[in-house]
């Protein structure tokens, strides 16, 4: 049965999802990078922009299983780039380049209307403008009976909370504080919304808890 899920969403001992201040400079805001130091160094991650080697073991593992079983994503705009506002044009096409890691559709969550922008490797970003639940109905029926990714950022996963559509989210906790930022669960009441933790596995870089939707 498909399944929507968050996977290896990174957050900080303090409890934020991105940093202050996001650039073109500084992607997930100050000290952002800092999060995912845990899967950088991983084997998956480091396939995934063209680098030989990594790491396996655990972080590997939940690396890994991310991508496993995905027919179809959604991100919000942030996630897609540090563009506000309406698209002055077509120029930007992302962080990553003309062949992005995703390889499958992609729903971008936008207030601005944009043409489909179809990439090398597969992957179409399509830009949505009537919010995350049609995003995710397109993912779904664009995922051909696959698992829809929900990619991030911090305000995306928590509509897709709040709503209740997110079977799984798997969070990797670092050992970096952030001390400002986007808190992931601000405002979200995971008791009353039905999850609770299905899994929690400590590593020398990270800490990473399961939280599933109750059946």
């Amino acid at each position: 049965m498909s399944r929507v899920r968050v996977e290896s969403f990174s957050i900080s001992l303090d409890g934020f999802g991105a940093g202050a201040d996001q650039s073109l400079e500084n992607p997930l805001g100050v000290g952002g990078k800092a999060l995912h130091g845990w899967a950088l160094t991983t084997r998956t991650f480091r396939k995934m922009f063209g680098q030989d080697g990594g790491e396996t073991g655990v972080d590997d593992r939940f690396a890994a299983r991310g991508f496993e079983n995905v027919g179809a994503w959604v991100l919000g705009r942030n996630m897609f780039g540090p563009v506000r506002g309406p698209w002055p044009d077509g120029s930007w096409k992302g962080w990553w380049g003309d062949t992005p890691p995703y390889h499958c559709p992609v729903f971008v969550l936008t207030h601005h209307p944009r043409a489909p922008l179809e990439m090398s490797g597969g992957t179409v970003f399509r830009f949505v403008t009537d919010g995350f639940e049609s995003a995710l109905r397109q993912a779904r029926a664009a995922a051909g009976g696959k698992d829809v990714r929900v990619g991030g950022g911090v305000a995306t996963v928590q509509q897709g909370l709040r709503t209740g559509l997110i079977d799984e989210l798997h969070i990797a906790i670092g050992p970096v504080l952030l001390g400002r930022g986007e808190r992931l669960f601000e405002g979200v009441d995971l008791v009353a919304l039905g999850y609770e933790c299905a899994e929690q596995v400590r590593t020398p870089n990270a800490t990473h808890v399961v939280v599933r939707k109750k059946a």
